[in-house]
């Protein structure tokens, strides 16, 4: 007997391996996945201008780094002590401004080689809910808790949404027409948009995306994975969140990897994950007696096993 609904997932024609070079962006879910793909000692790259919740901002961001527009003066401001950015996540900022400007510029030209070299990207969309500065006219990745009334609150159309979506992708390819693109929409529920609007920004995200899916020129090298949809379905039930009751757990976390690597992780890969998740389950080991001879044979095999490892994947470092 079935107790629940299963999401059916379609396998990637195009998988990631350990050869693959993955860049994951948007909101914080995209940081849950990246922890797996980091754990299991996969090449990829996160968040290089922080969480980013959004298409509009995300959007504005690869346009940047197609271009390599460098951040200037303008592009910064100060508030409560540190300089920010509009465009990038509060983890960025700084008390000085020429620092701020120099790691922003840093991350334009590392995610510019990045996206030439990567095999995958990963976006995961959060929200249609944008905040615009009204001195600015400009929609904002993040308020840095610059006071409310500087802002107004607007919902993104499906239409906008479609063609922002559409502008990310072409921005991308212009530096890496080979590129695979994995798109998710973030399980994330942003309540204090409230209950109704919620469901009504995620609706346009999922209308607007997959209105892009179905293009010709998409069809060949993106893919849909259903992270909300399993979320929502297949884990339905509040003991799968966290305190918030809004964001995932981790059995949510683990259930929702072990799916996406099942469909997007090639079987290959499969063996090298089991021993370095032994391996990480090793390194975490706390011995009773650190000097006891026992433990000692232990540490030497371990470094036994991730000196082999090494031999076979030079680029993984624990």
């Amino acid at each position: 007997m079935q107790f629940r609904t299963q999401i059916p997932i379609s396998k990637s024609n195009n998988s990631i391996n350990y050869d693959s070079k993955i860049l994951s962006i948007g909101s914080c879910f995209a940081e849950n996945m990246a922890e797996k793909f980091d754990y299991f000692k996969f090449q990829n790259e996160t968040n290089p201008f922080g969480i980013i919740f959004n298409p509009i901002s995300i959007e504005k961001l690869f346009s940047r780094i197609s271009k390599q527009e460098l951040f200037e003066e303008k592009d910064v401001f100060f508030h409560n002590e540190r300089w920010h950015s509009y465009e990038v996540h509060s983890d960025l900022s700084n008390f000085d401004r020429q620092e701020l400007l120099e790691s922003l510029n840093k991350a334009i030209t590392e995610t510019h080689k990045q996206i030439k070299e990567a095999t995958h990207i990963i976006i995961t969309f959060g929200t249609s809910w944008i905040y615009r500065n009204l001195e600015k006219d400009q929609i904002v990745a993040n308020c840095h808790k610059v006071p409310q009334k500087q802002f107004s609150k607007e919902l993104l159309s499906a239409e906008a949404i479609q063609k922002s979506i559409q502008n990310t992708i072409e921005a991308i390819q212009v530096l890496n027409s080979n590129i695979n693109f994995i798109f998710t929409i973030s399980p994330v529920r942003h309540i204090k948009d409230g209950f109704v609007e919620n469901q009504l920004s995620k609706s346009h995200l999922f209308t607007a995306l997959h209105q892009v899916l179905k293009t010709e020129h998409s069809k060949l090298n993106t893919a849909y994975f259903p992270s909300y949809e399993i979320m929502m379905d297949e884990l339905r039930d509040y003991r799968f969140y966290n305190e918030d009751m809004l964001h995932p757990n981790q059995i949510a976390i683990d259930y929702i990897w072990k799916l996406f690597s099942e469909n997007y992780v090639s079987e290959e890969s499969a063996p090298m994950m089991k021993e370095i998740d032994e391996i990480q389950k090793s390194l975490r080991h706390r011995s009773f007696n650190p000097e006891s001879e026992q433990h000692q044979k232990f540490l030497a095999k371990l470094q036994q096993k991730i000196e082999a490892l090494g031999e076979k994947l030079p680029h993984i470092k624990f």
